[in-house]
């Protein structure tokens, strides 16, 4: 996701200093002449707005420990991670205590979103601070938004992997259901998606189906880390979300199997294997 990211930062024409913990998936970045840091000290001494794109809360922390080492006062921190809402807001608090500003924005759209440039970006903060990373922002999105102050970006992101879920869940089920059948898989989702249950999961994973095509995009672990936060932040509202838990506990199964790195569209694989209410 970072590096087309990026790239359409460059085309925007911002000056860009990138880091990555993997340092070869920098080079299609270094080719267009963006400045490639060894060490994320250096991001966090040469640049005044820093962007950041990992995978776990804990990531982010790290990340930001090593970052305001260096930082100078009034840098602004945008984290695009999908990570907790309840440490997305302590991180803000903590960041402001020490005359830093923080930005939770994490991202939908998946990869080919990111390489077009067209994102959905949810961001919580004060809006000053959303204001300021807006020029940035709209260089890889269609649509950047201020839902709410500090940790309201990542509450819309629980409520997007919610219908993530719920559309994955339905999708698998319903072809898995029609494979059984000894129904025309093919047909099945022409049909069937081209009515009033046709949703983006059919569009873009109904394909891969057909091709039994589970090879990495978003992965089981990645859904299944996800789903962790939404039902932390769930309990911590009262909130019921029935369909994620129970899409949760499906994607444990291939989990389990040692399938994690599959995308997380092998859901189907599993359901097909599955009797009536198991």
């Amino acid at each position: 996701m970072g590096g087309p990211m990026a790239g359409h930062v460059l085309s925007g024409g911002f000056d860009l200093v990138v880091w990555n913990r993997t340092p070869g998936k920098t080079e299609p970045l270094a080719r267009r002449r963006a400045d490639i840091s060894s060490d994320l000290e250096t991001v966090g001494r040469e640049c005044h707005q820093v962007f950041l794109c990992v995978t776990r809360t804990e990531d982010v922390r790290e990340c930001l420990e090593t970052l305001t080492r260096s930082a100078r006062p009034g840098t602004l921190f945008v984290d695009h991670s999908t990570i907790s809402p309840t440490a997305a807001r302590e991180i803000h608090d903590d960041l402001e205590r020490r005359g830093f500003a923080f930005v939770d924005a994490p991202i939908t759209g998946g990869s080919m979103g990111a390489q077009k440039g067209a994102l959905t970006i949810f961001c919580g903060g004060d809006e000053h601070d959303v204001r300021a990373a807006m020029p940035v922002l709209k260089t890889y999105s269609h649509r950047a938004e201020r839902v709410g102050g500090p940790g309201a970006g990542q509450m819309m992101k629980m409520a997007n992997q919610i219908a993530v879920g719920g559309a994955l869940l339905g999708l698998c089920e319903a072809l898995s259901f029609a494979d059984k059948a000894g129904l025309d898989l093919a047909l099945t989702r022409e049909l069937v998606g081209s009515g009033a249950a046709g949703s983006w999961a059919f569009e873009n994973y109904g394909p891969r189906i057909l091709e039994r095509d589970w090879s990495p995009g978003f992965s089981v672990d990645n859904q299944r880390k996800d789903f962790g936060y939404v039902l932390e932040a769930a309990r911590s509202i009262d909130a019921a979300v029935p369909a994620t838990a129970l899409a949760d506990q499906l994607l444990a199964r291939l989990s389990a199997e040692g399938r994690g790195s599959d995308a997380t569209v092998a859901l189907f694989d599993a359901m097909r294997r599955m009797g009536f209410l198991e």
